[in-house]
């Protein structure tokens, strides 16, 4: 395991800082499903799982719904209407897209210097997305980024690291919004995803803390099984507080997921935050296996969604789901917690809080 490193100083220049997720919001982002594709053999439920997300954040929350075409958001809203998810605010907007995982393909909403009246300013930080260097249609994801940032009047800015625009997926960061920031290797550095070939593990921390506020990088090893996007964060540790992260764990030795997710964290263990003091851990349970058509999907309950008032919660129809919402019932006693049925959902290899986008209140 590597020594821990020092965070950049406190006062490394940023114009930005990403807020948590679970401070207040203005809106959700999702795209609505229609790549069927992305669920072979289990598209037909895939919208009613989305209907029953929307309908949720809808009554806490504005939610902005990517649809392909007039054709898609006629559909949309029959199966919304039909789910009764028209309690609160919705509005849909007509670009096309390749896929739905909006937390990867859009931008990341952050809070700027303050202005003249002294309130902050919210600007879309839009990184270059590829695909997870790994699929070939993704042109018309990449320009999600720019459409949202047009649509919530915000300014749009681009991290260069060499003159080439930097990739990142917002699947694989999360942060406390105090200057703390979580990720992994596998992701981040690995030569053969071929996101950044250039950059050096210092070069992401300088640019984590040039445009997300982040000088602090906790560095995990790696991600889950059947993980489709090779160490996304968001599928094994997140942060529920500015001290506490939980961090999935698994109890079976013989599975494939027990030591890498043990080294996780005894990494976090290790680790501090922006001030130099030690992480809360809340070791969350792995779900049993699921495998479809003999692939291992990427199953976690570390894939939730925290908006105003709710936290949506990915469950699996199993023994541990109970042993889950009590967990985020403990951690997020201010908030109502959800179960979501994801089990057709991870098919597509994501689950809640890869298709969704936070725009924080400004």
């Amino acid at each position: 395991m590597p020594a821990r490193l020092k965070p950049l100083p406190p006062n490394f220049p940023s114009k930005w800082r990403m807020p948590a997720e679970w401070e207040p919001h203005e809106a959700t982002w999702i795209a609505w499903p229609h790549n069927k594709q992305d669920w072979p053999g289990k598209f037909e439920p895939i919208a009613w799982v989305y209907a029953e997300i929307a309908r949720n954040l809808s009554l806490r929350e504005r939610v902005e719904i990517v649809v392909n075409d007039a054709a898609a958001e006629k559909h949309a809203e029959k199966v919304l209407k039909t789910a009764n998810a028209f309690g609160g605010t919705i509005r849909f907007h007509r670009w096309p897209t390749d896929r739905v995982w909006i937390r990867d393909s859009g931008c990341i909403f952050v809070k700027s210097s303050k202005d003249s009246s002294n309130e902050p300013l919210l600007t879309a930080v839009k990184w270059r997305f590829n695909a997870w260097a790994k699929y070939s249609n993704w042109r018309k994801d990449e320009k999600l980024g720019s459409r949202m940032a047009e649509t919530a009047g915000v300014n749009e800015v681009r991290p260069l690291f060499k003159n080439n625009h930097v990739v990142l997926e917002g699947g694989s960061i999360d942060v406390n919004g105090r200057g703390t920031l979580l990720t992994t290797e596998e992701c981040l550095l690995s030569k053969v995803q071929q996101r950044n070939p250039a950059m050096k593990r210092s070069d992401c921390e300088k640019i984590m803390a040039e445009y997300l506020g982040a000088s602090n990088v906790i560095w995990l090893k790696s991600g889950i099984a059947g993980d489709d996007t090779h160490g996304h964060v968001d599928d094994i540790t997140r942060f529920v507080t500015a001290d506490t992260v939980v961090s999935a764990i698994e109890s079976d030795p013989a599975d494939v997921n027990y030591e890498p997710l043990r080294e996780n964290i005894r990494r976090l263990r290790a680790a501090a935050d922006q001030d130099g003091n030690e992480l809360a851990i809340v070791e969350l349970p792995m779900p049993r296996p699921v495998i479809f058509q003999n692939r291992r999907l990427p199953a976690s309950y570390a894939n939730f969604y925290v908006a105003n008032g709710i936290v949506l919660v990915p469950v699996f129809n199993d023994p541990n789901d109970r042993i889950a919402l009590d967990l985020f019932a403990d951690v997020f006693p201010d908030r109502e917690v959800v179960g979501i049925y994801c089990g057709e959902l991870i098919w597509g290899f994501g689950a809640i809080h890869c298709m969704t986008q936070q725009q924080p209140a400004p």
